[in-house]
């Protein structure tokens, strides 16, 4: 089972680990935690959830000031420049068992979570106190690094502190300086059932359309395998989200795509044969192929975007860009 907040905090105190709490309202990003935390001082942090081609997930926290350069973390990691990528929304929960928006190294603290690597930036030793959420982005806690490692020895997890915003050559006589941190095992998600409509669909997925605050859905612990190979099916799939994933970052480029695969859609059932069939239902029957033929599409298209929009710092409802947890 997944620890609660309340447990990770009694956990904490169990192994003598100092630290202030801070309970406020939820927040998603760095600039909205700042308006709650002052009484309890500390560095900021921000917290990526990451995952590599061969589905292996990463944590990567640092101070809230530190750049995070995906693309030489993944060439550091020896995963070539593309290797990482936002983890899926359903890794939040199946994976580290905690919602959007609170990620943190405690996260490791659930059994299911056993094989995610983490990544900690340098810059927290530096620092008298730094803040992350408890497994809940509903509280803030303070505590010293020293007491950070305390805790992750005690569930066997060794820290690794590194320069974040290095950039050291790799080559043929200079290996990748972090690849020791990559994970050995993959972990398979479940199956995420077909969604009979769009609006089934978040129902189904246990989110909130005004906001992106998951409910407490039962979460299923993923197996953990070695990798295995994709079927053809997954591969196809994957290849096509793949050549979307430039559109995932703009919001005029992800409407377009909508538009395009519901015009390609339209145009190929307007024909002489439905009309004739359908008469003055046409329209009705197109609705209804609509949605049953973009339905699973569009919402993996959709959470991708989310996803994206989320590492980059977006809170959900604005169009401004804070700096990510």
């Amino acid at each position: 089972m997944a620890h609660s907040k309340e447990q990770l905090l009694a956990r904490l105190q169990e192994l003598q680990i100092d630290f202030a709490r801070c309970d406020h309202p939820v927040v998603m990003t760095v600039e909205a935690q700042a308006k709650y935390v002052g009484n309890i001082k500390g560095a900021l942090c921000k917290n990526l959830f990451l995952k590599d081609k061969k589905n292996r997930f990463y944590i990567v926290s640092a101070l809230s000031e530190t750049k995070v350069d995906l693309k030489v973390l993944s060439q550091r990691l020896g995963l070539g420049k593309g290797g990482l990528r936002m983890a899926p929304e359903e890794a939040f929960t199946e994976v580290l068992q905690v919602p959007l928006g609170s990620v943190t190294p405690f996260a490791l603290v659930n059994e299911s979570a056993r094989h995610v690597s983490l990544v900690l930036d340098q810059g927290l030793k530096t620092q008298e106190r730094c803040i992350f959420h408890p497994l809940s982005n509903d509280t803030s806690i303070a505590l010293n690094a020293r007491d950070l490692d305390k805790f992750l020895n005690s569930i066997g997890k060794t820290p690794a502190y590194v320069d974040l915003e290095a950039n050291p050559p790799i080559g043929k006589d200079q290996p990748p300086d972090l690849a020791a941190l990559v994970p050995s095992d993959a972990i398979v998600l479940p199956d995420v059932p077909e969604k009979a409509s769009l609006l089934q669909g978040h129902e189904h997925s246990g989110h909130k359309l005004q906001n992106d605050i998951p409910t407490n859905n039962k979460s299923i612990i993923p197996a953990v395998v070695k990798a295995v190979k994709p079927s053809v099916d997954s591969q196809k799939k994957s290849t096509n989200v793949l050549g979307l994933a430039n559109s995932f970052a703009d919001p005029n480029k992800f409407v377009e795509e909508v538009l395009e695969k519901t015009s390609a859609i339209i145009l190929s059932e307007i024909k002489v044969e439905n009309a004739k069939q359908d008469g003055d239902q046409l329209g009705s029957a197109l609705v209804a192929d609509l949605r049953k033929r973009l339905s699973e599409e569009l919402e993996s298209m959709a959470t991708m975007f989310k996803n994206v929009a989320y590492t980059e710092g977006f809170a959900a409802g604005t169009c401004k860009q804070p700096k990510r947890l």
